[in-house]
């Protein structure tokens, strides 16, 4: 680690108010400690390292003496344990001051930190304090270059959302059979020859398919998926980043479109559709209001509208997911999600912040969500890419 980087984390630490930052780790269970600190998921971690970063002045490296070298491309005084009480008079160097930890009372997914260790460190007298806000300070806001790899990315998926409607349409038109397979097998082929690149498979989702948020065609049993039918709704989802070449972090685009495999749609279907748009609308006019009166809002906030207008539309028993998720050089990030009921997030839209805004509803026949990115950058939000969806996509002739 450079110490420009140090300088980054100590910064995080001061914007919060904390001590320090205290990173550990224990066979690898936590990848943000190893990616933050730049230490290779593939070293010896047999036993645990203690990576203390204090607010200003020298980290502390904290290791085994079976594994002296497990923090030797960091910087900071080293110390070395062989028992438990030695680990213990190591931490206790560190005791009285509150350190920010990879935990969270209310997002999981950064919650490495268990209890066992977390009842050590405050043995040794460490004050612990969620390192959420910490995280996304240093991982979870994007500057200028990540903000441009985001854009460019998200230029291709509509690019290739696009693409890959025009095929149904040429399908509907030919009255050729057309497959979910087909569909994801464009989109797939585009991203490799773009030079992107992503993980998991690309959702779409035909008639009651598209109630599942997270369907997987490859999963059928002919591997194809089912076969678009007149009249389904058809549910686009897909996300990418630039392959490291471009961008040495680069960021990932994560968008969602809803069409029908025919001219017309049915009256249930529009209504939805409106009113998903309408929901996502909210959103964003909510943060356009709470940052143009100079105030930050929270992920359950912003949240919290998006449902409100779900909720008076009779989609209450409908909704089965957040609002959105952050993003960054993961597809669901380490900044603020959208979220108010699941894992609600209190966290603030920072000036870098980058997330998802998809409200969904899901019924017995069908699905669907609009899903858009939105970034926070000069105290103002931007969308990314091109116009967002405001009609539903049909196979015109």
């Amino acid at each position: 680690m450079d110490l420009e980087k140090l300088k980054s984390i100590q910064g995080a630490i001061q914007s919060e108010s904390l001590d320090g930052w205290l990173f550990c780790n224990f066979r690898h269970r936590d990848p943000l400690a190893d990616e933050i600190l730049g230490l290779s998921p593939g070293a010896s971690n047999s036993r645990f390292w203690f990576y203390a970063v204090p607010t200003a002045g020298e980290p502390q490296k904290i290791a085994h003496a079976v594994e002296p070298e497990a923090l030797g491309t960091l910087p900071g005084e080293p110390h070395l344990y062989r028992s438990r009480e030695e680990l213990l008079a190591c931490l206790r160097r560190l005791a009285g001051k509150k350190w920010g930890c990879h935990f969270s009372d209310t997002i999981p997914a950064i919650s490495y930190l268990d209890a066992g260790t977390a009842a050590m460190l405050k043995e040794a007298g460490l004050l612990l304090a969620p390192g959420d806000s910490l995280i996304q300070r240093f991982k979870g806001l994007l500057n200028d270059a990540a903000i441009q790899s985001h854009e460019r990315t998200a230029a291709h998926l509509y690019e290739i959302v696009e693409l890959s409607w025009a095929e149904v349409q040429k399908s509907f038109a030919e009255n050729r059979p057309v497959y979910e397979g087909d569909i994801a097998l464009i989109m797939s082929e585009e991203v490799k020859k773009r030079g992107l690149e992503t993980r998991g498979v690309f959702v779409v989702a035909a008639g009651r398919n598209s109630g599942n948020p997270h369907y997987n065609y490859s999963a059928s049993s002919t591997k194809k998926g089912a076969l678009f039918a007149p009249g389904d709704v058809i549910q686009f989802d897909l996300w990418a980043k630039e392959h490291n070449g471009v961008y040495a972090n680069g960021v990932y685009a994560d968008i969602s479109w809803v069409g029908v495999y025919g001219k017309t749609a049915a009256p249930e279907v529009e209504a939805a559709f409106s009113s998903i748009v309408e929901s996502r609308e909210a959103a964003l006019q909510f943060i356009e209001a709470e940052l143009a009166a100079g105030r930050r809002p929270t992920g359950a906030a912003v949240d919290r509208v998006a449902k409100q207008v779900l909720t008076a539309r009779g989609f209450a028993a409908a909704m089965r997911h957040r609002t959105g998720h952050g993003i960054d050089s993961d597809v669901h990030g380490s900044g603020v999600n959208i979220d108010s009921v699941e894992f609600t997030d209190l966290r603030l839209l920072l000036d870098g912040a980058c997330f998802s805004l998809e409200p969904g509803v899901y019924l017995p026949n069908f699905g669907m969500r609009t899903e858009i990115n939105v970034y926070i950058k000069d105290g103002k939000h931007f969308v990314s890419g091109k116009e967002r969806q405001t009609a539903l996509l049909r196979c015109t002739e």
